[in-house]
């Protein structure tokens, strides 16, 4: 059962939303330019409910996704600022006002699990058409690119060895207690206090005491992993894989020195990586590296391609795109987990970057349409 748009016997007395808006507006005239039927049918498999209510409007999925990331906001202020917004709702296929979220917030982390990876680039698509039709781009701008990569950070905490050592200790004890394993000892007492300590004592440049304590809290986290260890047999097979993965990057931790490769840096990100920027700022960031591709002449992000050594001098105009996105959108830090969410998460900054540009034009366009009516109003009014 596909989406359906229940009709109200009050509708029949309701005004539509498109006579009380000014149709000229950069939003209104934005939602002309998608072709939203396209999106729907690529979109469709994800917007199929086998059972229950119907599912959600591929465009009001698809428009929330494009304002969050093209107005930098997250889940809950989207759709709170689209019940106040009635071009916002015009945008996403509304007809009528509505006074109510059209979707719980959280239900859009569901949503974008549910696109995928694919989804998400069918939105970008859509987006590189509609600047062509804007006259963002022309249809030959495709063919010559720029390619760049930069940092795209996640959200973890500076992963210190006494914070990653104690976050070990605590998801070994909640998982331990979550499938019935009777720990001897817990730590719950010592660890923090020993996590604590070495924060101490390295503010205060005591290095010896904190290596000192360092390696207590280390044996106190690997007793508590042996000891899950020794009774994984005991769990049921459902429910033994996890507890491996958790053990295997405690393992991890426990092993890994300061000047190894592939080193773990968050135990809900095992896909994080330690890149040196060069910066007397942020020397170091945490995070995953995305490649940016965008048109060699107009900035326009077209996705990922191979590099091409001819355009390497060009290469500095993608700067200028990459700082709107981290500054502008949401480059700057992925709240989204895993890798599927690192390149979805890319491509939707991407869609984002590329509305910003289409709606500067189109409020542009706008602008100059004004200022062409007051010359003629008053070219009128002084010609009598």
């Amino acid at each position: 059962m596909g989406p359906k748009t229940p009709v109200t016997e009050g509708d029949f007395f309701r005004q539509p939303l498109r006579e009380q808006i000014n149709l000229k507006h950069p939003l209104v005239r934005l939602a002309e330019l998608i072709n939203w039927d396209r999106l729907g049918v690529a979109m469709s498999e994800s917007f199929v409910s086998r059972k229950g209510r119907p599912a959600t409007s591929p465009r009001l999925i698809a428009g929330l996704l494009y304002l969050q990331h093209a107005f930098d906001l997250s889940d809950e202020e989207v759709v709170w600022q689209w019940v106040e917004n009635p071009y916002w709702q015009v945008f996403t296929g509304e007809t009528y006002l509505q006074t109510e979220p059209p979707i719980d917030p959280s239900s859009l982390t569901r949503w974008r699990k549910r696109l995928g990876e694919a989804g998400v680039e069918e939105l970008l698509a859509e987006t590189i058409e509609a600047a062509k039709r804007a006259g963002v781009i022309k249809a030959a701008s495709v063919k010559r690119v720029i390619v760049d990569t930069t940092v795209m950070q996640k959200a973890i905490a500076h992963p210190t060895d006494s914070r990653l050592l104690e976050r070990c200790r605590e998801h070994l004890v909640k998982a331990a207690a979550r499938h019935g394993v009777k720990l001897r000892q817990n730590y719950n007492r010592e660890a923090p206090h020993l996590a604590r300590q070495i924060g101490r004592y390295a503010h205060a440049k005591q290095y010896k005491r904190m290596k000192k304590t360092l390696r207590t809290l280390r044996s106190r986290v690997g007793r508590v992993m042996r000891d899950v260890e020794r009774q994984i047999d005991a769990v049921s097979d459902g429910s033994r894989a996890s507890l491996q993965e958790l053990i295997g990057r405690t393992k991890r931790i426990l092993s890994q020195k300061t000047k190894d490769k592939n080193k773990l840096y968050a135990m809900h990100a095992p896909e994080v990586e330690c890149l040196a920027k060069g910066k007397a700022r942020t020397p170091y960031e945490f995070g995953v590296k995305v490649s940016i591709t965008t048109t060699h002449k107009e900035g326009l992000v077209v996705g990922i391609t191979r590099r091409l050594r001819a355009m390497i001098r060009r290469r500095s105009a993608i700067e200028p795109a990459i700082g709107h996105m981290k500054t502008d959108g949401k480059l700057d830090r992925n709240w989204l987990k895993g890798a599927l969410g690192d390149a979805m998460h890319a491509v939707l900054c991407g869609a984002g970057h590329n509305l910003r540009m289409i709606l500067r034009k189109l409020r542009l366009f706008y602008a100059l349409v004004l200022i062409a009516l007051f010359f003629a109003v008053d070219q009128r009014a002084s010609a009598r």
